[in-house]
């Protein structure tokens, strides 16, 4: 089973367009689709996207879902594990990956400094 992605050869990204708070996040979170799609009501497909945290922002509760997920930190910090006020976590700055299966709990999430991560969602073809 193909993973129903475009074809996009080396292009350049422009980072002042095309963003928008995913559902459930907070405003000062954004992501920017580079391809595919997620299909998360049939469990299938795949996307590949930017994810932005302004500087200061947070989450208040871990995250679960139940595709794949593949996270490289490009810039900024990112803060794992944080409580419902922010505090507390661990900081990793960039360079730093995770791969996570899916139902893996994970966050919440904060950044002190704002930071910018490239995602990698997907749904094993095998499962369904």
């Amino acid at each position: 089973m193909a993973l129903d992605k475009e074809w996009k050869e080396f292009h350049t990204i422009d980072l002042t367009k095309g963003w928008e708070v995913p559902a459930g996040y907070p405003s000062g979170i954004q992501q920017q689709i580079l391809a595919g799609k997620l299909d998360e009501k049939n469990k299938r497909g795949s996307r590949t996207r930017h994810l932005r945290f302004d500087p200061g922002v947070y989450t208040t509760s871990p995250f679960v879902h139940d595709y794949w997920e593949e996270v490289y930190l490009l810039s900024g910090d990112l803060i794992v594990g944080v409580d419902e006020s922010g505090n507390g976590g661990t900081s990793f700055q960039p360079g730093t990956y995770a791969c996570r299966p899916p139902k893996t709990p994970h966050g919440p999430f904060k950044s002190v400094n704002g930071c910018m991560l490239v995602e990698i969602h997907y749904y094993d073809p095998e499962e369904k």
